[in-house]
């Protein structure tokens, strides 16, 4: 076929709303060719699947029918997909560990199937919590013990320190049973993201339901709506923070069991907040023996083969997404932490990794348009996206999906419909390094205010951000947080009531607030805070491992600190907890993007209008304006709505909240009205219209 009759061809594919991704952003139509192409291999997956799978629905259901099952007569039915194996056998404590008297049956397409029966008192012949493994005879002839990929509950074998499956099947009266309505999406996304391991003071791996009962009472209180669960997905390294899974279809046990981890979903619906999962598709583990890595004896079976399935920064293996049952296993996966936990959405992780050939290693993306639709980009990655979206809000019509990725590729949050990613968010990965470049680099009278603002207002029109001033990286051993860019050492001496506020101290706190607010007001469509962060917490996290002698003492989040009234972390979190209550009284992040009237380098001065609000901030270290100018749209009457130089929060108290402030219908800085405002130094004021 000539090179023209494909480019008709591929032109002639129906995206259904493509011509909206166009109008938003015009300089798509260059790639609208790659933008049909792509989309055309989409629905050829789409098709696929409704022609031979059942239809999506089905398809994504595999974990009901892979993995190892309990019929109604209490038999249970094993079936694998090991396409490179000879053959298969179950073994387990269930049979003395014989790994040849129970055989898997050959079936099409690489697929083993077997069946035991009950046992004569027509009892499960596998017991609850038994340990079992999937032995595979691979064609060179070695016999490899295996984890089933489908194991819905692994835990740290007894004799080593490989994880080993242990069947769940809990008697029905053990069964946890949901009790509450989920949440239907939040309009305005205030995220907690949380490690369950490390939510406790003390130096252990804290559980579940410690997070049940204590954590998310707290969450409630500061104002959150949401929760962003990290490191759930098993891994067998603790220290890998839970992006090195090794077993994709079972919670951790080294937090509790799966039942533990529904209540503590169910808790969190009772209190009303929304829980995404931090779910890890972009690689896997290299762990043979309690991975999925060469489960079939093969290098290949679900990843790629040589280099193209190999993380080299990683250390970890990629997925083949043209094979259906790798789309098949994925799928499932979220579907089964939906249905089963009834978790209400995801956080994808590496989505720069999967987006390209590269996986992002080095390329710092200048924004040209043809770093996104070249030769670099993988099609086959970008679709399993594009699958996963359009079957996560055909059938979950209250999901979210946040997507992290730092590249800023266009259209991924845009609908599959138009040809995009189907994302609803993407993580604003440029705003916490923008914070740490300025805390790292420059003194504060040589912050440049227009560059701040480019930061916080850069993003694509009409593609919702998730805007956060600094990530989870930033809180492990090696770097360091904002609270400790700020004050650094200080802190260990000087955050009591009982000691002098020293300047680092004072200048620490002041900023902290400001940094937060500026960036929940400006940055984005929603809003992350990550475990501690919200009250400047003083340590680093380390996970135990051998370099620090398997320690727990960094591996914690001191909430101790907040509840201890001598303390100052107290303010930090009682101004976390203002912000996010004010957002959700005022609806700002679900509002229009934020209107900044002015930004002044020399009086270091920003102004903003959100959602009927304004927001004033002076970075000045030094100087106070008692009668400063700004610009407002909205006449009226004005009073302080937040100050984050008052008492409650550790500040001067230098404003008073009596005091009105009136527009007059005199234009200022492009605004209709203005009025005029005492500005303290290093204060971020809001202001809101008076009943």
């Amino acid at each position: 076929m000539e090179n023209s009759e494909v480019c008709d061809q591929i032109s002639g594919i129906q995206v259904p709303h493509i011509d909206n991704l166009l109008r938003i952003d015009p300089y798509l139509k260059l790639h609208e060719h790659e933008i049909r192409r792509r989309y055309g291999v989409f629905k050829e997956y789409l098709n696929r699947i409704n022609e031979y799978e059942g239809g999506v629905a089905k398809f994504c259901k595999g974990y009901r029918y892979f993995g190892i099952h309990v019929d109604s007569e209490n038999g249970v039915w094993c079936r694998e997909w090991c396409p490179g194996a000879e053959r298969v056998f179950l073994s387990g404590e269930f049979n003395n560990w014989d790994r040849q008297r129970h055989a898997y049956k050959k079936l099409d397409f690489g697929k083993w199937e077997l069946y035991i029966p009950p046992k004569l008192d027509g009892s499960c012949p596998i017991d609850h919590l038994s340990s079992i493994k999937v032995v595979v005879q691979t064609k060179s002839g070695d016999v490899v013990d295996r984890l089933s990929p489908w194991a819905t509950y692994v835990k740290r074998s007894k004799t080593s320190l490989a994880y080993e499956h242990y069947f769940w099947n809990p008697p029905e009266n053990e069964r946890y049973k949901f009790k509450h309505p989920q949440p239907k999406q939040p309009k305005s996304l205030r995220i907690y993201e949380a490690h369950v391991g490390i939510a406790s003071p003390e130096q252990k791996v804290a559980s579940y339901k410690n997070f049940a009962d204590n954590v998310i009472p707290y969450i409630k209180k500061q104002g959150y709506n949401a929760i962003q669960l990290m490191a759930v997905m098993e891994h067998a390294y603790y220290a890998s923070f839970g992006y090195q899974v090794t077993s994709f279809y079972a919670a951790s046990s080294r937090f509790g069991t799966p039942e533990e981890l529904k209540e503590l979903l169910d808790i969190a619906h009772a209190n009303g907040l929304y829980v995404l999962l931090d779910v890890v598709h972009s690689h896997a583990s290299k762990n043979v023996l309690d991975g999925l890595n060469q489960f079939d004896g093969t290098n290949s079976c679900f990843f790629h083969d040589k280099g193209r399935g190999e993380h080299s920064l990683w250390d970890s293996r990629l997925f083949d997404f043209t094979q259906t049952e790798v789309l098949r296993f994925l799928l499932s996966n979220l579907c089964w932490y939906l249905d089963e936990y009834h978790f209400d959405g995801f956080r994808f992780d590496g989505v720069t990794s999967m987006l390209y050939h590269t996986h992002g290693i080095g390329h710092g993306f200048s924004g040209d348009y043809n770093e996104y639709f070249g030769f670099n980009t993988d099609t086959e990655s970008f679709n399993y996206l594009m699958l996963a979206n359009h079957m996560l809000h055909e059938l979950y019509p209250e999901i979210i999906t946040i997507a992290e990725d730092v590249s800023g590729m266009p259209s991924l949050c845009r609908p599959v419909s138009e040809g995009g990613g189907g994302f609803d968010y993407r993580l604003g990965m440029a705003i916490p390094d923008k914070w740490i470049e300025l805390l790292k680099e420059n003194r504060d009278e040589d912050w440049n205010i227009g560059n701040i603002i480019h930061t916080l207002t850069n993003r694509r029109w009409m593609e919702k951000t998730v805007a956060y001033c600094e990530s989870h990286d930033q809180a492990l051993v090696g770097d360091k947080t904002i609270a400790f860019w700020l004050m650094d050492k200080e802190m260990y001496d000087f955050m009591s009531e009982i000691t002098p506020l020293t300047p680092i101290i004072d200048r620490g706190l002041a900023l902290h607030k400001m940094i937060r607010l500026i960036t929940h007001g400006l940055g984005g469509e929603a809003w992350l805070n990550f475990i501690g962060n919200e009250f400047g917490h003083p340590e680093w996290l380390d996970f135990p491992r051998i370099g620090n002698n398997e320690s727990y003492y960094y591996a914690r989040r001191q909430f101790n600190l907040v509840d201890d009234q001598l303390l100052r972390y107290k303010y930090l979190a009682r101004f976390d907890s203002a912000l996010n209550h004010l957002e959700e009284k005022y609806g700002w992040l679900a509002a229009d993007q934020g209107y900044v009237s002015w930004k002044h380098e020399d009086d270091k001065i920003i102004v903003f209008e959100r959602a009927g609000l304004v927001f004033i901030l002076n970075f000045h270290p030094v100087r106070s304006f008692p009668d400063y100018k700004i610009g407002v749209e909205i006449p009226g009457k004005y009073k302080i709505a937040l100050d984050s130089d008052s008492e409650e929060f550790g500040g001067h108290r230098r404003l008073d909240h009596s005091v009105d402030y009136f527009s007059f219908p005199e234009g200022y800085a492009g605004r209709r009205n203005s009025m005029m405002v005492y500005i303290p130094s290093r204060v971020g004021i809001v202001l809101a219209l008076a009943n």
